[in-house]
């Protein structure tokens, strides 16, 4: 089994639409473990460091001032191949192009308002992991379910 731990985060357009408790349940009815969860306004200096790759795009200022406009739930979230599984729960990035049954394809209209946001790759994940939760933050434990889910 190949774990991983991966960083999602439902933006404030989830959280303001009541998704938070549909999407935690997609996650861990797939399998998924929560590690980490924290339920935060995001301060605008870690907004600019968590999307600093998208500095000085002509979207980056409506970026900052969308994901600081309201709470977030950031989460941590641990399984086998936990990024792909998480990026393909969550669908595409452009809800119109998302499957439906994935979070962006059901709930989902607008790029802008994408519901969720998820780590693409475990090298992003450890970044963002580090930028929203403290290493004492992270809890490890064992789940008696996981003999049901991976052999």
């Amino acid at each position: 089994m190949a774990t991983e731990q991966t960083y999602v985060m439902v933006k404030p357009d989830g959280v303001q639409r009541g998704l938070c408790g549909e999407i935690i349940s997609r996650f861990e009815r797939k399998g998924l473990k929560i590690v980490a969860m924290k339920f935060m306004i995001i301060k605008k200096e870690t907004a600019e460091v968590h999307y600093g790759e998208h500095k000085g795009k002509g979207f980056f200022d409506s970026l900052i001032s969308f994901i600081t406009s309201g709470p977030v739930l950031a989460m941590v979230l641990e399984g086998d191949n936990a990024v792909s599984v998480c990026r393909n729960l969550m669908g595409k990035t452009n809800p119109q192009e998302s499957a439906p049954g994935t979070v962006r394809g059901d709930f989902g209209m607008v790029t802008g308002m994408n519901i969720i946001h998820g780590s693409d790759s475990t090298k992003s994940a450890e970044r963002e992991i580090s930028i929203f939760f403290k290493p004492e933050e992270l809890v490890s434990y064992k789940r008696t379910a996981d003999v049901w889910t991976y052999e």
